[in-house]
């Protein structure tokens, strides 16, 4: 268990005791020992005690014999704690006994529904993309191991007007010359050259109007054509989901298609509730605490003007089915930030029909945009936008290239394994290891270096762990005695004992760049305990344990990493 929790559980009632209701004693590591409380601090003016008094009162009440070789009052009312050796080693070895490394598996599961990456059939994902997908996959990812079930909802954009052009535009190049365009991947210049027809000829436009009534009518035919669309679209969206090694499948695509029939009854039944209002002609509801610039309520729009549904409907026939049919009690929406003002408005509206009533909530995991190294806003040499495929493969030619040029006697096929897990863990870390809130630079030297906080280095100190274990020709004992005589041990020991609080943390708040930080802190302590600390030259029982430490070290550094979708070479 996490030195800081069991801490925090044992302080907790005798502060409680001293201030005569819940106390937070605030335990955080400490450069003056392992870790302090500063609780008594701020109890003093309440209590109206000094606080080296409450220090002193709390130290008398708490259960620290078998925790802390010491606990103390230090300074105007700081309390000072040291984990005992003996504590700390039942700690190492529990973890090393445990297949999930500390982290139990929830006591009470829920059903969470994480939609995330969406792209639009008929058009190639870009690198706008990547963030949706990348962040999403590791929400699901570790939900899932925390015991969740999670069901994955892929957002496709299959529905609406475009589609007339799109299907208009299949039929003038013919089904065969259109399958095997779009089956090429090309997707973009279909979509293109479908848009110059539209804007160019009255008659295409024509056409094209009178599709997608046919389309939302349901006329065989046309519903034939669509389907020929999206599937060929679902295949190259597929090709890109293997080559980024995330976890979506052809199960979770979820197109807007598939709540059409739900939309009227949504608007029904927010009728029924008395939350519509008309506005425009257009059927909206205004969801309290929501204005615009000029202080004027703000409608969501449910059904337009013309008759037609747009975003918010479909958001609101999604959400209604999450939570109704399917259970969900945690819903996930990983979209960008500019959308955040969209899922407050659609969240209030569920909220207020009674689609999402506790225990059910939604959130909003927003994320900023991806520049260049330039500060500005990633593009492509012709100004458009970066296809998704080619900046991944871009990204594992250049670690291939990388691993070629360090580990020379790798066969081309290692190196090409090596090359694909460097390049794609580099793009994937470098976004998960930066403040989601932020935009994210896309740097390659950056991204790529073994230096720093990068997928690279991580991946590089877990494959030299297991190099030390090919040396030794033996596996760790997880029985051996812990070493913590040197404090490059005791670093080690400490940073392996706070995994599970790091992934409680995170699982709560979804910010993944606080279990990317700890992940680097905890490569960055144990290439220090490794310079200061002989492994293999060192002698019995001190070799086991510091063997026990390497392999620890391993698994959660492979664990980690493997929550946010990036593989762990074995050499590099």
């Amino acid at each position: 268990m996490d030195c800081e929790k069991l801490l925090t559980d044992r302080l907790a009632p005798a502060f409680a005791a001293v201030a005569g209701g819940p106390v937070d004693p605030v335990v955080r590591r400490s450069q003056r020992a392992d870790f302090q409380s500063d609780a008594a601090l701020a109890l003093a003016r309440r209590l109206g005690r000094p606080p080296r008094e409450i220090a002193a009162a709390v130290l008398d009440r708490a259960e620290l014999d078998d925790l802390c070789a010491v606990a103390e009052v230090s300074g105007p009312g700081f309390v000072n704690l040291t984990i005992s050796d003996a504590a700390l080693a039942r700690m190492v070895t529990a973890l090393a006994g445990d297949p999930r490394l500390g982290v139990p598996a929830v006591a009470r599961p829920e059903t969470v529904v994480v939609d995330y990456s969406a792209p639009n059939v008929a058009k190639e994902m870009h690198v706008g993309h990547l963030r949706s997908t990348v962040i999403g996959d590791a929400v699901a990812r570790l939900l899932e191991w925390r015991g969740h079930r999670v069901v994955r909802a892929n957002h496709l954009g299959d529905w609406g007007t475009p589609f007339g052009m799109l299907i208009e535009h299949l039929v003038d190049l013919g089904e065969a010359e259109a399958a095997e365009e779009l089956s090429m991947g090309d997707l973009d210049s279909f979509y293109q050259a479908a848009r110059a027809k539209f804007d160019a000829d009255e008659r295409f436009r024509d056409r094209s109007r009178r599709r997608v009534v046919a389309l939302q009518g349901g006329d065989a035919t046309t519903l034939r054509l669509w389907r020929l669309l999206v599937k060929q679209s679902e295949r190259y969206f597929l090709t890109v989901y293997d080559l980024l090694d995330v976890t979506l499948t052809a199960r979770d695509f979820r197109g807007e298609s598939s709540y059409h029939h739900l939309l009227a009854p949504v608007v029904d039944e927010l009728d029924r509730l008395g939350l519509l209002r008309e506005s425009a002609g257009a059927a909206c509801v205004f969801p309290a605490g929501q204005v615009g610039r000029d202080g004027a309520p703000l409608p969501l729009i449910v059904r337009k003007s013309d008759g037609g549904y747009g975003y918010p409907a479909t958001d609101l026939a999604a959400l209604r089915r999450r939570t109704g049919e399917l259970g969900a009690t945690r819903l996930v929406y990983v979209v960008g930030l500019p959308q955040r003002r969209h899922f407050e408005m659609v969240f209030a509206v569920a909220r207020q029909a009674g689609w999402l009533a506790p225990p059910a909530r939604a959130e909003h995991v927003g994320f900023g945009s991806i520049l260049g190294a330039d500060g500005r806003m990633l593009r492509s040499r012709t100004g458009g936008s970066v296809k998704l495929v080619a900046l991944l493969e871009e990204a594992v030619s250049r670690a291939t290239a990388l691993t070629r040029e360090r580990n020379p006697e790798l066969d081309e096929a290692e190196a090409a394994e090596v090359g694909r897990a460097v390049g794609i863990g580099a793009v994937k870390y470098a976004d998960l290891a930066s403040d989601r809130h932020r935009d994210h630079v896309l740097d390659w030297e950056r991204m790529l270096s073994l230096d720093g906080n990068t997928a690279p280095y991580l991946q590089y100190a877990y494959s030299r762990i297991r190099s030390i274990f090919r040396r030794a020709g033996e596996a760790a004992r997880p029985d051996a005695p812990v070493p913590l005589a040197e404090p490059a041990e005791r670093a080690l020991a400490f940073e392996l004992a706070g995994f599970a609080a790091v992934v409680a943390e995170v699982e709560r708040t979804l910010e993944f760049h606080h279990l990317a930080g700890y992940l680097y802190r905890l490569a960055t302590t144990f290439n220090a305990f490794y310079e200061r600390c002989p492994v293999l030259r060192a002698e019995q029982p001190v070799r086991d344990g510091r063997l026990l430490l390497a392999d620890l070290t391993a698994r959660v550094l492979r664990q980690g990493l493997d929550l946010l979708g990036i593989r762990t070479p074995e050499r590099m």
